[in-house]
């Protein structure tokens, strides 16, 4: 089946469904925070502090700001990478959730490892030693040893996400279409 595409649209539901799925894994972190009984904010303060961020105010919203626009940008490119290749078109949640879990996988392969590894852990690593504030030092310190189980853990995180994503485009996708507009 054939989709006349609409940039406008196609474009637009990626970017919402993007958004909406970095939401709600940011809502599953502050869970992970809860259940582990760090501070609330804690992976998104990693984020912040391996900026430069060191307020414990400031850095957990910095990293979830950056979070949000990570995962709205990451829905973004699955859309403009649809105008180009129709193939990438995620109509129904079928080949939604395929498409969405190739971007989420993409994304920790491209984005998080390298970040991960070549700024956030060595950042972390120093912090142990010699961190500019109590605050920084008591994340790191919590974070020493993890890095395995963080990598594990961030894929998984990356699934649910792309599959967030495709799940939330295709359903869009497939209802803009399937109301009476143009397939062909």
């Amino acid at each position: 089946m054939k989709i006349e595409k609409n940039p406008k649209y196609l474009v637009a539901y990626c970017t919402l469904a993007g958004l909406i799925s970095s939401i709600i894994i940011s809502g599953l972190l502050f869970i992970l925070d809860i259940v582990s009984k760090t501070p609330l904010g804690t992976f998104f303060a990693v984020i912040g502090s391996s900026l430069g961020f060191y307020d414990s105010t400031t850095s957990p919203y910095v990293g979830l700001l950056l979070h949000f626009a990570t995962g709205t940008v990451a829905g973004n490119l699955l859309g403009q990478g649809a105008l180009f290749w129709d193939k990438l078109i995620p109509f129904g949640i079928k080949r939604g959730t395929i498409l969405g879990i190739i971007t989420g996988i993409s994304l920790w392969l491209i984005l998080f490892l390298p970040l991960t590894a070549y700024i956030t852990q060595p950042k972390l690593n120093m912090f142990n030693f010699s961190a500019p504030n109590q605050y920084i030092f008591v994340i790191a310190k919590h974070f020493q040893g993890l890095y395995p189980i963080v990598i594990i853990g961030s894929f998984f995180f990356h699934l649910i996400y792309g599959i967030l994503l495709g799940l939330i485009s295709g359903r869009l996708i497939e209802l803009k279409y399937s109301v009476g507009n143009t397939v062909k």
